[in-house]
């Protein structure tokens, strides 16, 4: 009992400057928070052109398109990656393709879909949404 009493006599609300501190310091963890994501989000779209001009250069597809969480506001997030599509790309070079388009970045993903070779429902939400690049 004692030891309770001692407990409740150390626990005290925060004074109003300590609050005060308290506010500021989420306020700048969450400004800062928001910073990285921003950042995050213009790289990925770096990206999305970058693996774009590569596909069109080394294996000429003739349409590049990003879909998913990037074009969506407020769906993208620290841990998203980038989905980009591709028109044009022969079968054989779909595989090369992908690799290339993973080894666009070590720290974000970018995933590529063959539009040729993926199915029909996907191929419906990426032509309907998809932003070209």
């Amino acid at each position: 009992m004692e030891s309770e009493r001692s407990f409740m006599a150390a626990a005290r609300s925060p004074s109003p400057e300590e609050m005060a501190s308290y506010r500021e310091g989420a306020r700048r963890r969450h400004d800062a928070a928001a910073r990285a994501l921003a950042a995050r989000e213009e790289r990925a779209w770096q990206l999305a052109r970058q693996a774009a001009a590569e596909l069109r250069r080394r294996f000429g597809v003739n349409r590049v398109a990003v879909f998913g969480s990037l074009i969506h506001p407020g769906s993208f997030t620290l841990w998203s990656d980038v989905d980009i599509a591709a028109w044009g790309l022969h079968p054989d070079d779909t595989f090369r393709a992908i690799g290339v388009a993973m080894d666009t970045d070590a720290e974000i993903a970018v995933n590529l879909v063959d539009v040729g070779a993926c199915r029909a429902s996907l191929r419906e939400v990426i032509e309907a949404e998809g932003i070209d690049v």
